[in-house]
This record gives structure tokens, sequence and C-alpha cells, in this order.
């Protein structure tokens, strides 16, 4: 007789049956979160360090959000945008107050809202500034990353999200991330740059993080040379780096910003593009849409969320709690050869790994974690980033510094 398999292996074995294998997960089933903390299965509990890659900024389950998602789902959810809903204004009012902008696009998710910026750049490149049609150029930065659609990988240095995906989009140059003076020599060098597409802080290549000064100085020579400042603020946007918005630590104003995951709390698919009514206007009626972009109960939710970022401080937390994690990880890497360095802003951070990218030091020390209750993960091989949920307290954050220190430790590559 065959022995039951427990819980957790059971729906790891239905998804690998059943599912298309484009995620390599670790090894852990959740079944239920709350603020900093997640439950597997089996009941057991852990701190969630990832937050689902900064979606879920304003904890799991923020009974706020949640009263507004069951609230609005009873009522309303989706109309298209074919009429008029009584949510989607007030959602467009409150946004583009509260970022800063004139006028907003609603998406549902990132990559979807990286194409929308994508396409308004050029459209704007050719109506506005005269450019030639489909000859517009985009500047973006190596190692990026921006989604998976087509047309985003084809500027992508990922070759695992390349391979055998082509042929790729032209109208894309790559140049150098942190490198000022390369992006001023194809600026100089090329007539047809409609725009700059940046991350403010590399997330998936390591959560890098550019020289002080960077932003702004990209901004002026954007300025310089008529070319729009686009800032992809998916992952670092909402509270996560310590500001509103991570451009917001060099007072920089994109021309076209990009936002989502944490907009909504990780509760509904929510993303948005933001800019000035002469940027946006090019877009006329049927040129660019999606049935779900701005539903009501999308709006409602993210509402919701933006006010628990304000009401409870949790840009504040975020960078005083930063401070200290990299502090307390900084001390504890002077006497440790198996950490190379920590970096970071605010709640979004890495550590480095002393062993080489294809190694597996990484992700057997996540394990680790995962055994005494952290859940993180690991990029580019080497690189484990931590961005727990901004709702956490000083005495949970320090518990999980004991954790990572306790784990590295007792380590054995």
């Amino acid at each position: 007789m065959v022995s039951e398999k427990n819980a957790s292996q059971q729906a790891i074995d239905l998804e690998d049956k059943y599912g298309a294998h484009n995620y390599h997960p670790l090894p852990v089933v959740l079944s239920r979160g709350e603020g900093v903390y997640v439950w597997d299965v089996e009941g057991k509990r852990y701190y969630d360090f990832l937050s689902a890659y900064s979606a879920v900024n304003q904890g799991h389950c923020h009974p706020k959000i949640i009263n507004a998602l069951t609230k609005q789902a009873a009522k309303l959810t989706l109309t298209s945008r074919a009429f008029y809903n009584d949510v989607l204004g007030k959602y467009e009012q409150y946004v583009t107050t509260y970022f800063g902008f004139e006028k907003v696009l609603p998406m549902n998710t990132g990559a979807e809202a990286v194409e929308t910026a994508i396409k308004l750049c050029r459209k704007y490149a050719y109506e506005k500034k005269g450019i030639p049609e489909n000859e517009a150029e985009i500047i973006v930065c190596k190692n990026n990353f921006h989604g998976r659609t087509t047309t985003i990988i084809s500027f992508s240095n990922d070759e695992d999200a390349r391979k055998n995906f082509g042929p790729f989009t032209a109208g894309f140059i790559k140049i150098e991330y942190n490198n000022l003076e390369a992006l001023e020599t194809t600026l100089k060098s090329r007539k047809n740059i409609a725009g700059f597409l940046v991350e403010p802080i590399q997330g998936e290549a390591g959560v890098y993080v550019p020289s002080e000064g960077y932003l702004s100085k990209a901004k002026a020579l954007c300025e310089k040379y008529g070319v729009l400042f686009i800032a992809d603020e998916v992952q670092t946007g909402v509270a996560r780096t310590g500001k509103l918005l991570a451009v917001n630590h060099e007072n920089v104003q994109p021309d076209i910003l990009i936002l989502g995951k944490a907009m909504s709390g990780g509760v509904y698919p929510v993303s948005a593009v933001f800019s000035s009514s002469e940027i946006m206007n090019v877009i006329k009626p049927g040129q660019h849409g999606s049935t779900f972009g701005g539903n009501p109960l999308a709006c409602a939710v993210a509402i919701a969320a933006l006010e628990v970022v304000k009401d409870e401080q949790l840009a504040e937390n975020a960078e005083k709690l930063g401070q200290l994690f990299r502090s307390e990880l900084q001390k504890f890497i002077e006497t440790n050869t198996l950490i190379k360095l920590v970096r970071g802003k605010g709640l979004l951070n890495a550590i480095v790994i002393n062993d080489t990218e294809d190694s597996s030091t990484a992700w057997d020390i996540c394990l680790k974690l995962r055994d005494n209750g952290l859940l993180a993960k690991p990029t580019h091989g080497n690189i484990i980033r931590f961005a727990p949920p901004l709702v956490m307290n000083e005495e949970q954050l320090l518990d999980c510094v004991s954790i990572i220190k306790k784990t590295i430790l007792a380590f054995k590559s």
C-alpha cells in the first residue's frame, strides 16, 4: 500500500503534472497570509521576505484593502471601457494627485504598463517631435528587467528569456546601466532617440543601486537632448525604497512613470502609466486599451491600497528599517567570508554570496532560510534579494536578521 503523500508534495506534484514549467519555485506550499507572515499547508509560519516581488508592500490580506475588494465586488466588477463606471474617474483623480501627474492610463500588469509606455513614447516622438514613422529608438540599460513580452525580451540580456523566442522587435539601443557617459554619447550620436527607459534600481539584476546623482543627471541629459525620461517603478515604487517613488530620492519627475505591483497591495492586478496631458493626449480612442484596465474592482482596491501606504507611513518605515537592516548585516559581513556585501535602499535589499553565479550556494542558503522560518529567493545565481512587507516592525526585522545570521553561520557549502 502506497503511503499518503503530505499536502505540500501533493500540491507540488499537481503543478508539475498539469502546469507549464515556466517557474522554479522554492519548495514551500503556502495557503494563508497575514501582515508579514505566511503559512504553509502544514501550518508552519514563515516571514515573507520577498513580498511577491514587492507587490505585497502593505502586508498580506490587509483588512482595509480586502474590505474595499469585497465591498466593490458585491456591487460591480467589470463594465469594460465601452461604458463609464462610477469609480474610474474618482480613482484617476486620486492617483494623479497622489503621484503628482496630470494624466493616467490604467492597465493591469507591469509588463502591460511597460508596453503602454513604449507605445506612448513612440507615438509622441512621431506626432510631436517629428521623428520619421517607424524610425524611433528607445535607449534601455543592459541587465534590465521590464517584463517578458516579445517586445520587452527584445532588449533583454537574459538568454533564458530570449532563446528561441525571436524574431525580436527592433528600435532599442542597449547601454551600460549607471553610465552617464554612455548615455550622453548615444544621445549625441543618434538623431531619432525618443526615450530613455530605466529602472531607478535594477531589481532582478540583484538590487543594483546606481551612483548617487545618476538619475537626476540622466534626466537632465534627456531634457538637454529632447528625449523622454521613462522610469519603470513597477518594483521600486509605492514606498519600497523609503520614498513614495525611488526617483524621489533625487527629486526627479519622470516624463512617463510606470507603476504596478504594490498599487493594489498584491490583492488584484493593477498597473498604470502616468504622464503629462501633452504626452498622454497623443493617444486617441481605439488606439490603445484593455478590457480589464480601469475596472471598478481594480480602482477601489488601488485607492484603498494607496491610502494604507500614506496612513501607515510605509515609506518612512521602509527608510528607517532599511538602514537598520543594512547596518546590522554590514557588521555581520565584516566577521563572515560567505557574504561579500549587502546593498539596497529602503526595504529593497540584497546580499551577494561569495561564490560564482553558476553555483547553487544562494539557492541552498534559501532552502536553509526556509527551514528556519524565512522565505527569500536567489536572483542572478549568487545574489539573494530581501524585500519584506513594509508593515514590518523593528522587533520583527531584528528577528529576521537573527535568522539570516544563524543560517549563514551554520551553512556548509
